[in-house]
């Protein structure tokens, strides 16, 4: 009988909130992958002690070290997205929500 498990990859990011949300929001508003690569799947993202956690599903058969380059380029995208200081616009809003709805407090 197959088994589904899956790994995880989650990161503490050091980012005000509001501002990582907002990058968050503007990768997916342009229909940025938010995946490290084949298999994978963003999962939602916490928040403890202030700081947001995305988090993604990953298969649990490939070793770590191969995350690294796949997080690494997701890591300059994002960087790109936290640089923008305008005002989001509707779809970025509108993509602000969805994060929101998916993310959960730890205390």
């Amino acid at each position: 009988m197959p088994t589904d498990e899956r790994a995880h990859l989650r990161w503490v990011r050091p980012e005000p909130e509001e501002k990582l949300l907002d990058a968050l929001a503007r990768l997916r508003a342009a229909g940025e992958p938010m995946l490290l690569g084949e298999g994978t799947r963003y999962a939602g993202a916490f928040r403890a002690h202030g700081l947001v956690v995305p988090v993604w599903d990953l298969p649990a058969d490939t070793p770590a070290e191969e995350w690294i380059e796949p997080a690494t380029q997701w890591q300059a995208r994002l960087e790109e997205a936290l640089a923008v200081t305008e005002p989001l616009n509707a779809d970025e809003r509108r993509a602000r929500a969805g994060l929101l709805s998916r993310q959960i407090t730890i205390r």
